[in-house]
């Protein structure tokens, strides 16, 4: 049975992340050059209404056989954490980012949970399990 994984593009990710209420920014990587020098091939910035935000970058993209798809593809991507510019964890209780800042190898369907994830993060968390000690 055929792959089904969606590829991905600068602009869909970026597209992903508006749909969601974040402030974006995108830039991408490597150009249509063999010889281009960045290591990813694109890089998309989120700021979220909660303050948090979301740092997603395809480090590299994948050949495909023609019959597959066209071209240079992004199935994968990385997502780093920031809480007030920095990386951080989330809370105890969340599917994600449980005592590490990034998750590695999300397709598109990972990606869309991280985001619906993240954007619902109610802050006053971080305080309280601060003060508890579960942080």
């Amino acid at each position: 049975m055929k792959d089904t994984v969606q590829p991905m593009t600068a602009e869909s990710v970026g597209e992903l992340l508006r749909e969601a209420g974040a402030e974006v920014m995108v830039r991408s990587g490597r150009s249509d050059s063999y010889s281009a020098p960045r290591e990813f091939s694109f890089e998309v910035k989120a700021l979220f209404e909660n303050g948090m935000g979301l740092h997603v970058v395809a480090r590299q993209f994948n050949y495909r056989d023609p019959w597959e798809a066209d071209g240079r593809v992004n199935d994968l991507v990385d997502v780093m954490l920031l809480r007030d510019g920095a990386l951080t964890p989330l809370p105890k209780g969340y599917p994600y980012f449980q005592g590490i800042d990034e998750e590695c190898g999300l397709d598109e369907e990972k990606l869309r949970e991280v985001i619906d994830c993240v954007k619902k993060v109610n802050v006053k968390l971080y305080l309280l399990q601060e003060m508890t000690g579960d942080l």
